[in-house]
This record gives structure tokens, C-alpha cells and sequence, in this order.
């Protein structure tokens, strides 16, 4: 058979379970979440999750980047190291990648083959249940030295939570996703610290009080190391550009809480992503790993997340971001002023049903000045007119545009060669945006 036609009917395969991403969150708040699938599964598979060591990553914001940064510092030091993230942008295979690479289609293929006689014997499994089998079977395959696992959603429950890692790792904490996680912070970080092991050493990034208390309480019942930065790990912000920026970041020796500071160097853009560098810096010392300062430097100076803030026009400037909540359109707001100050902003927006739009949209305040309604192919999206309700009460303007490939066309020609165009608010729809750009660029 074909590889591509092979691809397209082992991904038919994979979806044909249970995808909550796919789920609106009535449905979602409904699922039931249950490790012990994904035990039996790993068990049938031989455990192959067990056969390397683990950096795990939970968190509101920031884990994508975070994860990005640890595996690219590894990878960089001689590691072969695996990175298991989700949701793909633009090609499934994106969330299982060694060494930067993602696995080929054919792998895939082969992949879903050699579990399917597994899956067969284990009621209820779920899409990611059964990708995530995968990412660990293919890394167990490959000989990785080392992985970093992305959480899905979550901690507590979450398919990754099977494993015992080295270190494991809190990024900034929010308000998402509160149909399953709960509606306060205490609630969404008490299923956020579910991923803390007994004695395995845990890194968060600075946190709400709410949220820190958890955290802390959780780590001292598990007897869990807890590194907080800003506290026992230090950082500071350097130089900045549209080029990237530098940080400094000491992490306490055994010996002493104070130690040298190290200057790292790191291509993403905004002041959140030098929390994020941080976090993976105190994530590889604390891991146990043998790892040099000068390879991190090499791995973070060489590290790319895909459309968080990305730059792909300078002038006049296109700008794709992922932000889909609140306190990350905060950031992206100020990473925004930062970078292209005064700039008019056309901002190509889409949303899934249960975000707060008109917090999201409030955070860019007076740099809006078209909105453009949209969105992605995807069952849990908003309907582009009841977003532009909402940008209309809030006495903002704007107009619906479908697809998003023609939501594009109509945001480059109303910005024009004084404004800015800034695709954010899913990262669906976000990724159509940038598959739309390299076709317009292709052209």
C-alpha cells in the first residue's frame, strides 16, 4: 500500500476512538479518566516506558516551550532524546519526535500495526491513551537515553501519568480548561501536582498563592524535593530583541542555596518564555542527568517551538501566537508592546466554545483595531458571528471570515503597510494561519 494512503488510514484508526480534544466540554466534563487502561496497555506492550529516563511536564502555560527547551538542551549534550508533545500543528507525527525529528508517516504506520492486537484486548482506550502508548513504544524502540513527556490535560489522570520520572515539572498555573479541572485555582492545582512522585524532585514556575499552597502541601505529603523559581532557583531577565533574549538562572548546589549564575540565550520571544527557560534549566539539573552548562547553552540557543510568538513577516509584521486564555493573552500583550510597539493590530481570531473571548480580547485592549472572526475545521470551535457579537459589545470592530485561509487574505490587505497582522486565540486556528502563509508564500 501506498505510504500516505497507509498514514491517512492508521490516523483514520487512531480516531476512531474516543478523541476528547475533539469533545465539546458538556462531553468532556462527562469523561471518565482511568489509569488503569493505560497500565494494561504499557503492560501488554512490555512497559516501554520504563526503559529511559523521564522529565514530565504539567502546567497551564508555558509546558510546550519548557519541554521544547529540556530536549533540544539534551539533545545538544550527546543525549538521543525523545519529546512527546500535543496537539500536533500541522502533522500528527509532530508530537513524537527524536532529536528534533518527528517520527516518518511510514513509523507511524508500523507503530499503530504493532499495538493494534493490544488495543483490541482493552475496552474504552481513548485516542490519546493509545498515541501515547506509541510515543513511549517508539522511543523505547529507538534506544532513546532520555525523554521529555508533555501532559495532556491535567496530572492526576492524565494517559502520561504512568510513569516515574526524574524530575517532574510545574509550568505557570491558570484558568482552563475548568470543566474538568475545576473552577479555582486550588482545584486546578491539586490535579496539576497529581503528576508529583514520591521522592522524585519537582519544579514549578512562580505561582498564584492559591495555587503554591497546593503544591507545596502535595510535594511535603509525597516528600518530594520542591524547587521554586524565584526562591530556592533564581533567574533574571537580560537583553532582549526580536531575535531573542538572554537570561540568568543559578540553581542551588547541595552544598549551599547559593551558586554562579549561568546566561543563556534562547530564541523565543516574551517575558514569560525566560520563566519557561528556567524552569527547563532547574528541570535538567534536577533530573540527575550529566549534562554541561555549554550544552545547554547550545540546546536553548537552538530550540524552536512553533507559533509562539513567531515572527514570519518583520515588515510589515505577521505574528503567529498560540495564546487561548487570559493570562496567556496577557503575556502575549505585553511580549506584543515589547516587540512592535504602536503597531494597529488585526487580530485573526477563533476560539473554542468554552473560552472566555471577552477576556481574552480585553487583554489587547486599545492595540486592537480590526478583529476578524474565524475558524478552524475542529467540533468544539466558536461560531465566527457569535465571536463578532462579542467583539461588537465590547465596542470593538471587526467582521466574520470563512475559512481561515481567506480570514488571512482579508487581515493582511485591511492592516496594510502600517499594521500589524496577529493570528491568536486557538491554536487550531492558529496553525491553519501559518499552512495558509507558507502557501501564500509558496505562490
Amino acid at each position: 500500500m501506498e505510504t500516505e494512503t497507509a498514514y491517512n488510514l492508521a490516523l483514520d484508526y487512531l480516531y476512531s476512538f474516543v478523541d476528547y480534544s475533539l469533545k465539546k466540554a458538556s462531553e468532556l466534563a462527562r469523561a471518565h479518566f482511568d489509569l488503569a487502561r493505560m497500565f494494561a496497555l504499557l503492560e501488554a506492550l512490555g512497559n516501554p516506558h520504563r526503559a529511559y529516563p523521564i522529565i514530565h511536564v504539567a502546567g497551564t502555560k508555558g509546558k510546550g516551550s519548557t519541554c521544547a527547551l529540556a530536549a533540544a538542551a539534551l539533545t545538544a549534550a550527546g543525549y538521543r532524546t525523545g519529546l512527546y508533545t500535543s496537539p500536533h500543528l500541522q502533522d500528527f507525527v509532530e508530537r513524537i519526535q527524536v532529536d528534533g525529528q518527528p517520527i516518518s508517516h511510514a513509523g507511524l504506520v508500523d507503530l499503530v500495526e504493532q499495538v493494534k492486537p493490544a488495543v483490541a484486548k482493552i475496552p474504552h482506550l481513548t485516542t490519546f491513551e493509545i498515541t501515547t502508548a506509541l510515543a513511549f513504544l517508539y522511543f523505547a524502540q529507538q534506544k532513546v537515553d532520555a525523554a521529555v513527556i508533555e501532559v495532556g490535560l491535567g496530572g492526576r489522570l492524565d494517559a502520561t501519568n504512568v510513569v516515574v520520572p526524574r524530575v517532574s515539572v510545574i509550568t505557570s498555573l491558570s484558568y482552563d480548561h475548568m470543566a474538568v479541572l475545576g473552577n479555582t485555582l486550588t482545584q486546578i492545582a491539586g490535579e496539576k501536582a497529581g503528576i508529583i512522585k514520591p521522592g522524585v524532585p519537582v519544579v514549578s514556575a512562580p505561582q498564584q498563592p492559591e495555587a503554591l499552597t497546593v503544591l507545596e502541601r502535595v510535594a511535603a505529603e509525597r516528600g518530594a524535593p520542591l524547587l521554586l523559581l524565584g526562591r530556592e532557583v533564581t533567574f533574571q531577565r537580560g537583553e532582549h530583541d526580536l531575535d531573542g533574549q538572554t537570561l540568568s538562572v543559578a540553581y542551588p548546589q547541595s552544598s549551599s542555596l547559593n551558586s554562579a549564575s549561568l546566561t543563556l540565550r534562547i530564541p523565543l520571544l516574551g517575558g514569560h518564555q525566560v520563566i519557561n527557560a528556567a524552569a527547563a534549566y532547574a528541570a535538567l539539573r534536577a533530573s540527575g542527568l550529566p549534562i554541561a552548562d555549554e550544552a545547554i547553552r547550545r540546546g536553548f540557543a537552538s530550540a524552536r517551538w512553533p507559533c509562539r510568538f513567531e515572527i514570519v513577516r518583520r515588515a510589515p509584521p505577521v505574528v503567529l501566537d498560540s495564546a487561548h486564555n487570559a493570562d496567556s493573552f496577557e503575556n502575549l500583550a505585553r511580549t506584543l508592546d515589547e516587540a512592535f510597539p504602536n503597531r494597529p493590530v488585526t487580530l485573526i481570531f477563533g476560539a473554542s466554545e468554552d473560552k472566555d473571548v471577552s477576556a481574552m480580547l480585553a487583554a489587547l485592549g486599545s492595540r486592537l483595531d480590526w478583529v476578524i472572526a474565524t475558524r478552524a475545521v475542529h467540533p468544539r470551535a466558536f461560531e465566527p458571528e457569535a465571536i463578532l457579537d462579542v467583539v461588537r459589545r465590547m465596542g470593538l470592530q471587526g467582521e466574520a471570515v470563512e475559512p481561515v485561509e481567506a480570514a488571512l487574505a482579508r487581515a493582511l490587505e485591511r492592516a496594510g503597510q502600517g499594521g500589524l497582522v496577529l493570528s491568536a486565540g486557538s491554536m487550531f486556528v492558529t496553525a491553519e494561519v501559518k499552512t495558509a502563509w507558507q502557501k501564500f508564500t509558496r505562490v
